[in-house]
């Protein structure tokens, strides 16, 4: 630990901040502490280095050589080492003291992955959890099937998914699967397996496989068991996969052949609205976003106490981009600190001592800009994240401010009108209507190609698929292809990961140039429903987060444009929120605050049971076109299958207006049949399995248009059925059976059931219906309702009718 960096190495440390800034910025990490640091200009989105006591920490170093060196310096490495682009990420085991010679030595040390908090936590936890688990161990877990399926993706590769919840929820429990090969083979012949313990907000939910296993032939049963001496054999059903109607002959599809920046998407569906004016529109959405434009900045500096930056008053294409800056030392000695404009170039003339040394600190430079009138009309002037300035800055050519922005001359630098193709054959609101929108996150760039080779399809096919052609005269659909189109232009020419829209909303301590990459606002968390500042969890308040949720709800053009066009057309009664990337299936509630994972309301019964039965309509639409199957696993409630995300888009137009909407989640994980493992494709494939992602979801969304068209023409009536489960002496349980999605509203005490009576819940999270368990022989009132509105053998509920279901539900040996 005593040994030094030669000179080489010093020196090579030493040349890297002093990179120009244009240099530098395109590769730095994340910034995770906003708060400014005495000593070198700390580069934009680094971890934080803070550790109590000895910790776990990364290192990153450029090449082998110098892993090879720590180890020989008898560094306490661990068996962990990742390529990065920048070199290579390996794990220590330091004390503060250790660590911060590594830093002296010119070593990137950077945040702690575990420290001595994390191993007071752990034995707080590790007792609390042998206390739970010895109170377990007194009596045997009962285990509750949620769901056994098999199902077939891409080369019918086979694959095995179960869910089963047990009583005892602390993780000593351990749940094994078995599984035959079929009709008429042993219990065990198709193999076992351990099962993984799915645990969300630091609460139990259930144990499942972290990914479906791959069978060789789908089972008809398997068998859990429990360490705790649970079990329970379930029947295993197939997943997807349900027959579809083929398209017509003359049915076409594929539309799309590279990834589209939001240019080129809004003049694609223009131009369809243009050659389809009978059956579609452009609707301009009212606020325009505020452009792919950002101020001219330069900054001056490699040491935080000596660096500061400016920002021109105009946008850079606006004349921002013409303003330079010149530090000069005079040549006489005591000159004062003074300011010079000439049009747009700016000379900062530093002060100087008896000696001629310069003495101007990075404040005073800061306070001359900002004081100077003319400077002041140009540029403004900041120190380094807030620092106080004092170091003294040194001379430095005329340097030009850039905006650093590189798309092409075609991209406007102007706000952004964001439009709706609106299609439909009666476009009067008198049918029920779709709203399909994409892109929320600019760097998913799959999903705006979803949106428009369903646009391509719905208005090409029109006039030669009747399947179509029902579809457009029976609903009103809106589709938004690009709902950040700032962010997705930013993503394509600048920042190819960067999430949010382009709003910087930083105060100055976190407006520098190195910080660019780290500004905006995540628009799926911006909406007013279960948001951050209402507080759920799953976003942030920090303006350099990726998850940032803005100021205040609703603060960003592009969530207001969703929310205005569900108050302007209210006949939207469906959405689907397009994103990337995973394979998922989702809908409402989406979010929960952290502190006992308290959910937003979850939706009724009926409604859930809907979102199920549609499901499988819809994902069997997507794996129509390659065999790809989104998993029973991420399918669900967001935060039953992902994470919670406070204030996102579903929730907003589901709480608010009613209107049922789901996420898709493109790219589903590709199986490797020689490594026998599920790869991830990532927000940015190749195109060419972007291009399958875009045509199977594409079907996805289509299906979403069938299963509206056929609610919006469902004149059905439910019918349902009192079911007993369970008697014992002193007790009785039942639950109701329906024949589709539908809310059962029922009475015990002898009254006519109403629309406000009790309703009939799901018996918990995957679960099935309830059960209702009386002590007394009882006379049950109860009536069906679907979700379209049609109530079982036509009751009125607000009436004086008779015509509801009745049964008397015996307990014990009454007669």
């Amino acid at each position: 630990m005593r040994s030094s960096l030669d000179g080489r190495r010093a020196r090579r440390v030493a040349a890297a901040l002093a990179l120009p800034l244009a240099l530098t910025l395109s590769a730095l990490p994340a910034l995770a502490e906003p708060s400014p640091s005495p000593g070198e200009v700390v580069p934009d989105r680094q971890s934080t280095t803070a550790q109590n006591g000895v910790a776990l920490m990364r290192i990153v170093v450029p090449d082998q050589a110098d892993v090879d060196r720590l180890n020989a310096m008898g560094v306490d490495l661990a068996e962990y080492k990742k390529p990065l682009d920048n070199g290579i990420e390996v794990h220590a085991v330091l004390s503060p003291e250790e660590a911060q010679s590594l830093r002296d030595q010119g070593f990137d040390v950077q945040g702690a992955i575990s420290d001595q908090t994390d191993y007071a936590e752990n034995q707080v936890e590790r007792s609390q959890a042998m206390r739970s688990a010895a109170a377990a161990t007194a009596e045997t877990d009962t285990l509750t099937p949620l769901r056994a399926e098999w199902f077939t993706s891409l080369d019918d590769q086979r694959f095995l998914s179960v869910e089963v919840k047990s009583s005892a929820t602390d993780a000593q429990t351990v749940l094994t699967v078995t599984w035959d090969s079929g009709p008429g083979t042993a219990p065990d012949s198709g193999g076992t397996a351990a099962m993984s313990r799915f645990t969300d907000a630091g609460q139990y939910m259930y144990h499942r496989f972290n990914s479906p296993l791959s069978v060789t032939q789908a089972p008809t049963t398997v068998t859990v068991t429990s360490n705790r001496g649970g079990s329970v054999t379930i029947p295993v059903t197939k997943w997807l996969g349900a027959a579809r109607k083929a398209p017509g002959k003359h049915y076409v599809a594929d539309f799309v052949d590279h990834y589209m920046d939001p240019t080129e998407v809004t003049d694609r569906i223009s131009s369809l609205a243009r050659e389809f004016p009978k059956i579609s529109e452009i609707v301009d959405l009212p606020y325009k976003t505020n452009g792919y434009r950002r101020a001219a900045q330069a900054q001056f500096g490699t040491v935080a106490a000596s660096t500061f930056y400016v920002s021109s008053k105009a946008y850079g294409h606006e004349g921002g981009n013409d303003i330079s800056v010149a530090l000069t030392k005079p040549e006489a000695a005591s000159s004062a600190l003074g300011v010079t404009v000439t049009g747009k170039d700016v000379v900062v003339a530093l002060a100087t001592d008896a000696s001629g040394a310069v003495t101007s600190t990075a404040r005073q430079v800061v306070d001359a800009l900002n004081g100077d009138a003319a400077a002041s009309a140009l540029l403004a002037a900041g120190t380094y994240r807030g620092n106080a300035g004092t170091g003294q800055v040194a001379a430095a050519p005329a340097t030009r401010l850039t905006d650093n922005l590189k798309a092409p001359a075609t991209v406007s630098r102007e706000p952004f009108q964001m439009k709706a193709l609106r299609v439909g054959k009666r476009r009067d609101g008198s049918k029920a209507g779709v709203f399909l929108y994409c892109q929320e996150h600019a760097r998913e760039w799959v999903t705006p190609l979803t949106c428009v080779e369903t646009a391509e399809r719905l208005l090409r096919n029109y006039a030669r698929d009747a399947d179509t052609r029902k579809l457009v005269d029976d609903l009103d659909i809106f589709i938004v292809p690009t709902v950040n189109p700032d962010g997705a232009h930013y993503s394509f020419y600048d920042y190819n990961m960067q999430r949010r829209n382009m709003t910087n909303h930083c105060a100055v301590n976190l407006a520098d140039p190195a910080a660019r990459n780290s500004w905006g606002v995540d628009l799926n968390r911006n909406f007013s429903v279960g948001s951050i500042f209402d507080g759920y969890s799953g976003a942030s308040t920090s303006c350099t987060s990726d998850t940032f949720a803005g100021p205040s709800e609703l603060s960003e053009p592009e969530a207001k444009n969703e929310v205005w066009l569900t108050e302007k057309y209210p006949n939207i009664k469906f959405a689907m929120n397009t994103h990337s990337y995973g394979g998922y299936f989702m809908w409402p509630p989406g979010a929960y605050k952290a502190a006992g994972r308290e959910l937003l309301p979850r939706v009724d019964y009926g409604t859930e049971s809907f979102f199920w039965s549609a499901s499988s309509h819809i994902l069997s639409a997507v794996q129509t076109w390659r065999g790809t199957a989104i998993w029973p696993g991420r399918t669900g409630p967001v935060p039953d299958v992902l994470y919670s995300a406070a204030g996102n888009s579903a929730d907003e137009h589901w709480y608010n207006k009613g209107i049922i909407g789901w996420d898709f989640e493109v790219g589903a994980d590709v199986y490797n049949p020689e490594t026998k493992r599920f790869q991830a494709v990532g927000f940015q494939p190749a195109f060419t399995e972007g291009h399958e992602e875009a045509m199977e979801f594409s079907a996805g969304q289509i299906a979403i248009l069938e299963v509206a068209r056929a609610f919006s023409s469902d004149k059905n009536a439910p019918k349902s059925e009192l079911k007993v489960t369970a008697q014992t002496a002193g007790s009785t349980s039942f639950t109701f059976t329906i024949d589709e999605p539908a809310n059962v509203y029922y009475t015990l005490d002898g009254s006519r059931p109403t629309l406000s009576s009790p309703k009939l819940t799901a018996a918990g999270m995957r679960e099935g219906a309830q059960q209702i368990t009386i002590d007394a022989t009882t006379e049950v009132h109860w009536f069906a309702a679907d979700i379209a509105g049609n109530i079982e053998k036509n009751y009125k509920p607000d009436g004086n009718g008779k015509n509801y279901n009745k049964a008397r539900v015996v307990v014990g040996d009454a007669r």
